[in-house]
């Protein structure tokens, strides 16, 4: 038996009804659809290419390769400013060192002192240093700073010549005595002999 036609009905609104809610049939725009169908065609492309047959890197496959390269060019730089340096050993030419000193005085002597004694920075004049005793680990810290302790970079500020100088003047300071200086940092590491002694 057929159910009365009601003239006042919606025809789009079935008879489907849940919560007093009754469901519209209505056809979704084409755009959408095939929007939808493309993005599971997409899906299974994607899904195939990258996990199934492994035919391109994942997210952090690809960030391993990316870091490996970005720490090769860096540690190419690095070494293109280490062979540019004059040498890597501090100079003992008193020119070089007295325009090491005039850039010490200016910028770093605020946080190591002028006798390099050490004040919000650490003393350079003891046997003990915090991030490696050597000359090239002096011009590594000049070059990349310590962020973690308030040091700046002074790449890009400092010309390679200049770190040089500042870095062979503060070699001089090694063994010298200055009034009240700033207790040893790092006990384990005593410094290398210095060679103006």
């Amino acid at each position: 038996m057929s159910q009365p036609c009601d003239p006042f009905k919606d025809p789009l609104l079935l008879d489907h009804e849940a919560d007093g809610i009754r469901e519209l049939d209505n056809n979704l725009p084409r755009w959408w659809v095939w929007l939808f169908n493309l993005s599971i065609v997409f899906a299974a492309g994607y899904l195939g290419y990258y996990h199934v047959f492994h035919l391109g890197d994942l997210q952090a496959a690809q960030y391993v390769r990316e870091s490996k390269l970005g720490d090769a060019s860096k540690a190419e730089a690095l070494k293109k400013f280490e062979d540019s340096l004059p040498m890597l050993t501090p100079s003992k030419d008193q020119a070089v060192l007295s325009h090491g000193k005039e850039i010490f005085l200016g910028n770093c002597a605020p946080c190591h002192r002028e006798d390099g004694g050490g004040k919000v920075g650490p003393n350079l004049c003891d046997e003990y240093w915090i991030h490696g005793s050597n000359f090239v680990d002096n011009l590594h810290v000049i070059v990349n700073g310590v962020p973690a302790k308030g040091m700046v970079t002074w790449r890009g500020i400092l010309k390679p010549a200049e770190i040089h100088a500042v870095a062979s003047y503060i070699y001089t300071l090694r063994g010298t005595h200055p009034p009240n200086p700033k207790p040893p940092e790092n006990l384990a590491q005593p410094a290398a002999p210095n060679p103006y002694e």
